[in-house]
Order: structure tokens, then C-alpha cells, then sequence
């Protein structure tokens, strides 16, 4: 079972600035919007988005409670964030 993370603890503050951090890249779209036509997202593109960035979150979570060592911490993220990309790529022009 996964160890309860203090409000104080380094790992705390890294959740909040991801958590924020993938907030602010889905609330990016939306201020664009304001501002200009050629940022033009329906409902299903920011859920699209949401999930998308949800699985980086999800997987930021479950790297730093499950699994032990920088180098596999950092080998699950990349893995994640490289197929975040490719599916976002693939959506966004169809590139495969």
C-alpha cells in the first residue's frame, strides 16, 4: 500500500507545481480563445486535452509512491510523455 505523502515534504511540493503546471497548459487554449480566432477548441478538444494531461499527472503519481529509483522514475515519465505526444500529434495534423 502506498505511504500517505506530508503536506511538507519535498514530493508534496513537486506534486503541487505538476498538478498546476498541467492546470495551466489546459487553461492556455481557453485564454487564447479570448484573444484570438485562431485558437478555436470545443468541448471535446479540452476534454481530449484533459485526459491527456491527466495521464501524465496520473503517471507523476503513481511513479514517485510505486516505484524506487531516479533512473525508473524518470524512465516511466519520458515513456509516458513521449506517448502523450504522440497521441497528441497524431490528433492534432494526423501524423501517422
Amino acid at each position: 500500500m502506498a505511504t500517505p505523502i506530508h503536506p511538507s515534504s519535498p514530493t508534496s511540493r513537486w506534486r503541487r507545481f505538476v498538478w498546476t503546471g498541467l492546470i495551466a497548459i489546459l487553461a492556455a487554449p481557453l485564454i487564447a480563445m479570448q484573444f484570438t480566432s485562431e485558437v478555436d477548441w470545443d468541448a471535446f478538444d479540452f476534454i481530449f486535452a484533459a485526459m491527456l494531461l491527466g495521464a501524465i499527472g496520473i503517471a507523476f503519481e503513481f511513479s514517485t509512491r510505486m516505484i524506487s529509483g531516479p533512473l525508473a522514475k524518470l524512465a516511466v515519465m519520458s515513456l509516458v510523455v513521449g506517448l502523450v505526444l504522440i497521441v497528441w500529434a497524431e490528433a492534432a495534423v494526423g501524423i501517422f
